[in-house]
């Protein structure tokens, strides 16, 4: 996404353009947020020199080429008002009502806790996660208002630069990419990755130059040699791009591949997109037919999605010059939704509280451990059972307590993840290098209480088994068996963990 940093003017119709289903009572309320953030940051500046309404407004540009409406447009703009002006909530609600007030509220409380040591930082996690929780578009105005602070991020000290950098890869891009909001996370990802290592990231760069342009040519021929094709079989109803992978990801992927470049298959790769899964499915079997398929590289999201609801058929391919080259099939809402994630689940006009709050529960997939809080903009009163882990996480603690609760977020939310499966076909989600036993736990507490034994991929497995991406697993049990003290050193989730103490009473 553009970043816009320049000192052209901006007016409320580069908003409204941007926003395609605008009808008249929504321009009225996006133009009157423009004016009265305009005004009340009237005389304020960043670090760049340019004004503060500049940041204001990019925020809900970027917003609005989400695609989302109107209500949520008008928070990107006034989402700094009550913090670093001198307008009150009475105004604000007096002017646009309860709910925009209740989304900026939710807004500033994730945005403006200074990460100063352990503790303050493992409580802006305890606030961002209630925040969330309480409705999925306050996230989204926060990830947009990092997306633009990390595109202006050279403006400020190297130190400042260093450490919202490590927030960005830690929490921010890690949790958009969850959210299937890749849109949003791969620019997050690569701007991070340009300030916490420079070196690394003009070398990445380099090579991804070097190989798109080595391969450009070749995927313009190829693209007219694969429409001629599907032409044949009367597929013309469809469009292709290419994609470049993300630096951030290319040089993740080159570490856990020892740096050889030549075992990545998939720094390019075309994307064909088409009306209707039957017709996903008829082009994947036309290429196979032309086009001798790797083996072991077709994944199919599409009958089988992934925990963020990405959907598409992937298959990489001989191209017949000595070339291999990743081929992507989906349909155009499943390129919306891949790009655009949980952002696409809010249609443009739920802009009211009822709509949106029911977008909790496609949220609750990514947090299953949060009961969600259920806070009425109308009496401000929060019901519900806060889980112990979130209380924990803002309670007063030393600092060693605050790092393992920080590191048990990490290590359950946000690091690389294993997509493996049960017998039904249930998919389930955990951290990589997860064993049987951490997969028994997230079934349910008793069954990993008296797992016995695993079968992985239809075969008995020990239980400090690495599970991979498409296993099939299934636990054994017997009422007799109980957790050992080894399984502490298998498991990888929190979880796991804590049961298996709470089993063999060792304290923390």
């Amino acid at each position: 996404m553009d970043n816009g940093g320049n000192q052209k003017e901006k007016t409320a119709k580069d908003l409204i353009d941007a926003m395609e289903y605008a009808n008249t009572e929504d321009r009225q309320l996006v133009t009157k947020a423009f004016d009265f953030a305009k005004k009340a940051h009237e005389g304020q500046f960043r670090e760049s020199k340019e004004p503060y309404f500049f940041h204001v407004f990019e925020t809900a540009k970027i917003l609005a080429e989400l695609g989302m409406g109107p209500v949520v447009v008008a928070t990107g703009l006034l989402h700094d008002v009550i913090e670093d002006t001198a307008i009150t909530k009475e105004e604000i609600e007096a002017e646009f009502g309860k709910e925009i007030l209740f989304l900026i509220e939710g807004v500033t409380k994730l945005g403006k806790l200074k990460y100063r040591g352990l503790k303050r930082h493992t409580e802006s996690l305890r606030k961002f996660f209630i925040a969330t929780s309480q409705d999925i578009r306050v996230l989204i105005v926060r990830l947009a208002d990092r997306l633009h602070n990390m595109q202006t991020l050279k403006y400020l000290s190297k130190e400042k630069q260093i450490r919202k950098s490590s927030e960005t890869l830690e929490i921010f891009a890690p949790l958009a990419y969850r959210l299937g909001m890749r849109v949003i996370s791969k620019d997050l990802e690569d701007l991070a990755f340009s300030f916490i290592n420079p070196e690394k990231y003009k070398e990445t760069q380099l090579l991804a130059k070097q190989i798109t342009k080595r391969d450009m040519k070749f995927l313009e021929k190829f693209d007219r040699s694969i429409k001629k094709t599907l032409a044949k079989e009367k597929l013309r109803n469809i469009r292709t791009s290419f994609r470049v992978k993300g630096l951030y990801s290319l040089y993740k992927k080159l570490q856990r591949k020892d740096g050889d470049i030549e075992k990545i298959y998939d720094i390019t790769a075309l994307r064909i997109i088409t009306d209707s899964v039957g017709d996903c499915y008829k082009i994947l079997g036309i290429i196979h037919n032309t086009w001798k398929p790797l083996p072991g590289r077709l994944k199919d999201y599409i009958a089988l999605p992934k925990p963020n609801a990405y959907q598409s058929l992937h298959t990489t391919i001989f191209t017949g010059n000595g070339g291999i080259l990743e081929i992507q099939i989906r349909t155009n809402e499943m390129h919306e939704e891949a790009e655009l994630g949980v952002a696409s689940h809010i249609s443009y006009k739920e802009s009211n509280r009822g709509a949106a709050q029911s977008q909790l529960l496609w949220f609750k997939r990514f947090l299953p451990q949060i009961e969600y809080l259920k806070k009425s903009p109308e009496d401000g009163k929060t019901n519900g059972t806060t889980p112990d882990w979130v209380k924990k996480l803002g309670s007063e603690c030393d600092n060693e307590e605050g790092e393992k609760l920080f590191d048990e977020l990490k290590t359950d939310f946000f690091e690389h993840r294993v997509f493996v499966f049960t017998p039904n076909g249930d998919v389930i989600d955990l951290p990589i290098n997860s064993s049987p036993i951490d997969f028994a736990y997230t079934i349910h507490t008793d069954i990993g209480k008296h797992l016995s034994g695993a079968k992985v991929n239809g075969k008995m497995a020990s239980l400090d088994t690495k599970l991979r991406d498409g296993d099939i697993v299934e636990i054994v049990t017997n009422k007799s068996s109980k957790p050992t003290r080894k399984w502490l050193d298998v498991v990888k989730t929190s979880e796991a963990k804590r049961n298996i103490k709470s089993a063999l009473k060792i304290k923390d």
